[in-house]
């Protein structure tokens, strides 16, 4: 839960941070009007038109890449499922003798598939599960390769082997998957372009008597929490939303395996 605290603490500070950007905007703005009432509001409309909308359309865009990779990692653990469930059942196809020694060479590889996620957000502790996942993948292939070499007909050679080269190249999508997210500026776009927004929406209430505060809570704490659902959607194995639930696929397919 370290890194979903570290979003939420990321996310008060843009919210407080935000708070104070709109009290120094309506400060400046206070002072242009006590100066000149008539020009302080002066092509002000064009420039928070254009920062708010620039706003809109990088949350849009950071949102809707965010939920896409999101549906994207749940869809792979079922797809990883279905290939070992494949390839398991068709260690059928080899001699009687063989399979044994390959199917509890099996029970270890989702174990340790399992372990790699949940490990989780020990990054360290990850990896050296992903090491012994590794593993396992070249001692099933040499095991299978070695089985299929016995047997007479070319079938079980035909029909395993692809299904297990299926499922190792899956482990690299994942893993990939679970590294893929937008370039660091965007996410420092972001949080400028909110303090920006920030900045200019406190400068604009500069003509009221009294602070709004209903309206500067709403404001930060708004674009705050998209925010944060963003970078909670960027890390489903770290943050609050989690992709865990679909594990429970693979988990189901290890039960099967006894």
């Amino acid at each position: 839960m370290d890194f979903a605290f570290s979003i939420l603490f990321f996310t008060l500070g843009l919210f407080l941070s935000m708070l104070l950007f709109l009290e120094v905007g309506r400060r400046i703005g206070g002072r242009r009007v006590a100066h000149d009432s008539e020009g302080a509001s002066a092509g002000v409309g064009a420039v928070e038109g254009a920062i708010f909308a620039l706003l809109g359309l990088l949350v849009a865009f950071t949102f809707s890449g965010a939920t896409a990779r999101f549906d994207t990692r749940r869809e792979l653990i079922i797809e990883e499922t279905n290939d070992i469930g494949t390839a398991y059942l068709r260690l059928d196809l080899l001699p009687a003798d063989a399979q044994p020694t390959l199917r509890e060479s099996f029970r270890q590889y989702v174990d340790a598939r399992l372990e790699v996620y949940r490990k989780l957000p020990d990054v360290e502790a990850a990896r050296v599960e992903l090491e012994t996942a590794t593993r396992l993948q070249g001692e099933i292939w040499r095991q299978a390769v070695a089985a299929c070499r016995e047997e007479p007909t070319p079938q079980a050679a035909m029909l395993l082997l692809p299904a297990l080269n299926t499922m190792i190249d899956i482990t690299t999508t994942r893993t990939m998957a679970a590294q893929m997210h937008p370039p660091t500026i965007i996410f420092v776009m972001l949080f400028g372009l909110a303090l920006a927004s920030a900045l200019l929406a406190g400068y604009g209430m500069a003509s009221a008597k009294s602070r709004s505060w209903l309206h500067m809570l709403s404001f930060a704490a708004t674009v705050a929490v998209a925010v944060y659902v963003i970078f909670d959607l960027e890390f489903p194995r770290l943050g609050l939303l989690r992709v865990d639930a679909f594990d429970q696929a693979l988990m189901d397919l290890r039960e099967s395996m006894k």
